[in-house]
């Protein structure tokens, strides 16, 4: 049985290629004419490497192998030695929305699936990506497959990225299937981390499940030549218990009772999901990594502000 649903149709357990185009459409009609335009001309991002380009760096000593036209004469004249003037190299920087469909990544109690909104996200990612005239591609993951999407300029990439997003066979997965993912998260990272182009900024939306060291470790190898932003996924359920009380949970094959009264496994329960999230915290606090935070009841396209600010 498929979950998806007809062009333009909502639907909190699938997307559809026209709702992404209209996240476009409906929020960033300006600014891609305006993107279109500087894309146009020149490259819309000032990098972090050095070179010959559009905007004033510094000026250094003269290294053999400088060219010899960006000699800067009067600090030459000054400080009694060779200087030379650098420039930021403009280019169109490479941005690469890796984006976890493991199973985890299908389940909800509000709002939409977990996938659902990571993928509404990262369509809004690509068009802000074609806005600024950067390249945009790909990295989608699951048990199903692996796809990587070599970032390119243009429209054109942006619609490649949506199409492949809304026809991942994810989405073809029979509903009553294990909930663990069979993915390892550190070994899809370590192929990740293969593909990516030095200088990328890298957008991760993933609930991460199966967090750990190994997982630390690609991250943080990654972060040494890209720029890196983890968006964590999650549905309130996973946060905290219901109210007090007894409810019955079914996955349409099998029913399950659970109590909510006592008072120390609800603390636990809350605590388990704080320690976690304060794990992803402080890597990006060490790694200088961006972090989001993406709820399942929470439109990202309505309220980005508090996607950003954390929740």
């Amino acid at each position: 049985m498929t979950t998806r649903v007809s062009p333009g149709a909502s639907s909190p357990v699938a997307v559809s290629l026209a709702e992404l185009i209209a996240i476009g459409d409906r929020l960033l009609p300006s600014r891609l004419e305006a993107g279109r335009r500087l894309g146009a001309k020149q490259g819309g991002y000032l990098s972090r490497f050095r070179g010959r380009g559009m905007e004033f760096a510094e000026v250094r000593a003269y290294l053999p192998g400088d060219d010899a036209r960006n000699i800067d004469w009067r600090v030459t004249a000054r400080r009694g030695k060779v200087h030379t003037k650098l420039f930021h190299e403009e280019r169109e920087r490479p941005v690469l929305v890796a984006l976890d469909y493991r199973r985890p990544m299908f389940f909800a109690t509000r709002g939409r699936f977990k996938a659902v909104r990571a993928t509404q996200l990262a369509a809004l990612f690509a068009w802000q990506a074609l806005a600024r005239g950067d390249r945009i591609g790909g990295f989608l993951f699951s048990e199903e497959r692996n796809l990587e999407l070599r970032p390119q300029l243009g429209k054109k990439a942006v619609l490649q990225l949506l199409r492949q997003m809304v026809a991942d066979p994810a989405w073809e997965r029979p509903r009553h299937q294990p909930f663990e993912p069979k993915q390892r998260l550190a070994v899809t990272l370590q192929r990740l981390r293969r593909v990516a182009r030095p200088g990328s900024l890298i957008r991760l939306l993933s609930d991460f499940s199966q967090w750990d060291e190994r997982v630390e470790l690609q991250l943080a190898q990654l972060n040494r030549h890209c720029e890196l932003e983890l968006v964590h996924c999650f549905d309130p359920l996973e946060a905290d218990l219901p109210p007090a009380g007894s409810y019955r949970l079914s996955d349409g094959l099998r029913d399950l009772s659970i109590v909510t009264t006592d008072r120390d496994a609800r603390w636990a329960y809350q605590q388990h999901f704080a320690q976690r999230r304060q794990l992803l915290e402080d890597f990006c606090r060490r790694q200088h990594a961006r972090f989001m935070v993406l709820p399942s009841d929470l439109d990202p396209i309505e309220n980005l502000s508090s996607v950003r600010a954390g929740g």
